[in-house]
């Protein structure tokens, strides 16, 4: 990608990449707030292709530098549990690299590796609206789930009940005291994306299991324009 040299050349080039991005729509927002669930019941109804960010992820720690990505990189090699054990909540935030934008040139690189001929549907949420807002054609391209903080507890609560994936995310951390911090950490984070939203005029949903799954898939799908079932 070019080497953006002025605020003229920047703006061309977020409008270049709002076209190349017109098929992509995007479920963000906070974590355990049923984005794959929605992005699973879409993909089901409509036939859109879902691209999985949190498992690209992992391929992203493969190509980050240190030099452009910090915070990422210095994820790399981490125990379970080794970004949370020695941090409080608000510094384990501020070390997010999604935060930061890092993440976003990843999620563009594969994206635009994509095919063009058919919606793809991003579900990830570690994009942040200041980032999101540059790559949309139109605010309906996009949509940011926020769960209660009640919602969020039971999903995690249920998410952790294993005790293999607890030791697997945790390592030999509480597993109390990290999910506790996990909590504060999202609120954070959700109230980040809250604000950006607002600031750029983007949806956000705040999810509470009072709406069922099929009729949220229905209402994000009439906004995203999938209009006609696989």
């Amino acid at each position: 990608m070019a080497r953006v040299t002025s605020p003229s050349s920047d703006a061309e080039t977020s409008r270049e990449l709002s076209d190349l991005l017109a098929h992509v729509r995007w479920i963000a927002g906070g974590t355990a707030s049923g984005k794959s669930t929605l992005a699973h019941l879409l993909a089901d109804q409509y036939g859109v292709e879902v691209y999985d960010g949190d498992r690209a992820e992992h391929g992203w720690l493969t190509r980050c530098t240190p030099q452009r990505h910090p915070r990422l990189s210095a994820m790399r090699g981490m125990p379970p549990g080794g970004m949370w054990a020695s941090r409080t909540a608000k510094e384990v935030f501020q070390a997010m690299a999604s935060l930061y934008g890092e993440t976003t040139g990843f999620l563009i690189e594969d994206l635009l590796a994509m095919p063009t001929d058919h919606i793809i549907l991003v579900d990830y949420f570690g994009i942040l609206p200041n980032h999101l807002a540059p790559l949309l054609c139109r605010p309906a391209q996009a949509v940011f789930l926020l769960p209660t903080p009640q919602f969020r507890q039971d999903a995690l609560g249920a998410r952790y009940a294993d005790p293999a994936r607890v030791r697997a995310t945790w390592g030999r951390n509480d597993p109390e005291a990290m999910l506790t911090k996990r909590l504060a950490r999202d609120a954070l984070w959700d109230e980040e994306v809250r604000r950006q939203a607002y600031d750029h005029r983007l949806d956000t949903i705040t999810v509470d299991g009072s709406t069922p799954a099929t009729d949220l898939a229905n209402q994000v799908a009439v906004r995203f324009g999938l209009g006609h079932r696989a």
